[in-house]
């Protein structure tokens, strides 16, 4: 009983930084959205039936492939941002 009484705060603090990395600022991805993005196309390409990201690891690999195209130079924490963005507004694939 003594080690799980141990364990239990660094399974917490583990838990609790995990939260941290999956989060994202949708603000700061609908900005970078509408700067970056919208140059080439509008939301048809997120709302359309033959969408060909069909998950949220996809949906972050893609966001990945137009920075690059783009050559923006994002923060991997700015890809996710859009990414999360994306999903949250039209994909809503779950985490």
């Amino acid at each position: 009983m003594r080690n799980t009484t141990i364990a239990l705060p660094f399974v917490l603090i583990l838990l609790l930084a995990s939260g941290d990395l999956l989060a994202f600022d949708p603000a700061n991805g609908r900005q970078l959205l509408q700067q970056n993005c919208f140059e080439c196309h509008g939301t048809e390409l997120y709302t359309r039936a033959e969408r060909r990201v069909t998950s949220r690891p996809g949906l972050t690999r893609q966001v990945q492939r137009c920075e690059l195209a783009l050559g923006l130079k994002w923060f991997d924490d700015e890809v996710e941002d859009v990414a999360g963005y994306l999903n949250q507004e039209y994909y809503k694939f779950g985490n």
